[in-house]
């Protein structure tokens, strides 16, 4: 049976060889800082069910070290040229698109037909499903464009040096989320609110849970790690307990304010600083400062459909 370990094992050979194709890469002069880097986020992979707390521990503050110091670089790996990349886009046009659908359409498939089949783990039938979707579009890549044999390492290092330390960044606070939710913040947070809020007040309740999904999304750089916090701080005791909400708006429409604090902070790193490194745009809080004047009254769209559609 297919489980979510050998998935982990796939990702972690994938970053394995970025470490060992970045530790020669000769135009970079970090290419050591970065083969470490790669190379202990593939170890995470590998055997962090092994390391224990202590050593998964220890392995974060690596990273952290290396990103915070400065160690990581970026190189230019040679694949394909920029003339053959020009041609091979006008010979095939939107065709080229084929090999990224394969991927959301395996998961999507898999997900439904392979979920009781016995070779894969039901309770992971989507993420295997997307495991299986990356192999099949390499493989069609493969076979139709027919590229260097080692392109898609190269170009993915590429991609992931272009990024650098933000790639790792949303599994890092996902974490921090979970780890604020068992340390009881929200109780804390609950605590403060309680008395801040005006007594019997429903839209000074609905604001600061709204508000505080978009905050504490903007610390976290996650929405799904600020929800545990501000539900059981704000959402629970007080809109649905207090105030008898309908917990499905409260908590949906929750979250999409916390989504409004996505739009605004570079700790959301694969929504924000990813496009800037790959764009390569000057300023790396470019997509932020687009976004700020969406997500302002975007969020209070969302206070008001929490008021009016969560207490009818």
């Amino acid at each position: 049976m297919i489980t979510l370990q050998h998935l982990y094992i796939l990702t972690g050979a994938m970053f394995a060889g970025f470490a060992l194709l970045g530790a020669r890469d000769r135009t970079n002069p970090r290419r050591l800082g970065n083969a470490a880097f790669w190379g202990l986020v593939a170890a995470s992979f590998f055997g962090g069910d092994y390391f224990g707390d202590l050593g998964n521990g220890l392995l974060v503050l690596t990273l952290v070290a290396l990103a915070g110091f400065g160690a990581l670089g970026r190189g230019n790996p040679p694949t394909t040229s920029a003339e053959e990349r020009a041609a091979s886009s006008e010979r095939r046009g939107n065709r080229l698109f084929v090999p990224a659908l394969v991927i959301p359409l395996t998961a999507f498939v898999g997900t439904f037909l392979l979920k009781g089949s016995g070779w894969i783990d039901p309770k992971q039938a989507t993420l295997v499903s997307l495991g299986a979707g990356v192999l099949l579009a390499l493989a069609l890549g493969y076979a139709w464009l027919r590229p260097p044999a080692l392109a898609p390492l190269e170009e993915g290092r590429r991609m992931m040096d272009s990024v650098g330390w933000a790639a790792v960044l949303p599994q890092m606070l996902a974490a921090l989320g979970a780890v604020f939710a068992l340390a009881g913040v929200g109780n804390v947070v609950g605590g403060i609110a309680t008395h801040i809020l005006p007594s019997g007040s429903l839209i000074a309740a609905v604001a600061v849970y709204a508000v505080g999904m978009a905050v504490f999304t903007m610390v976290m750089g996650n929405a799904f790690a600020a929800f545990p916090v501000l539900a059981g701080a704000i959402g629970l005791p007080v809109l649905i307990r207090q105030f008898h909400g309908d917990p499905a708006a409260v908590s949906a429409i929750g979250m999409l304010a916390g989504f409004c604090g996505t739009l605004m902070t570079p700790m959301a790193a694969n929504f924000n600083i990813v496009p800037a490194a790959l764009l390569d745009l000057k300023d790396r809080n470019a997509v932020v400062k687009a976004q700020v004047g969406t997500a302002i009254p975007l969020l209070a769209c969302n206070i008001a459909l929490i008021y009016f559609l969560a207490f009818r």
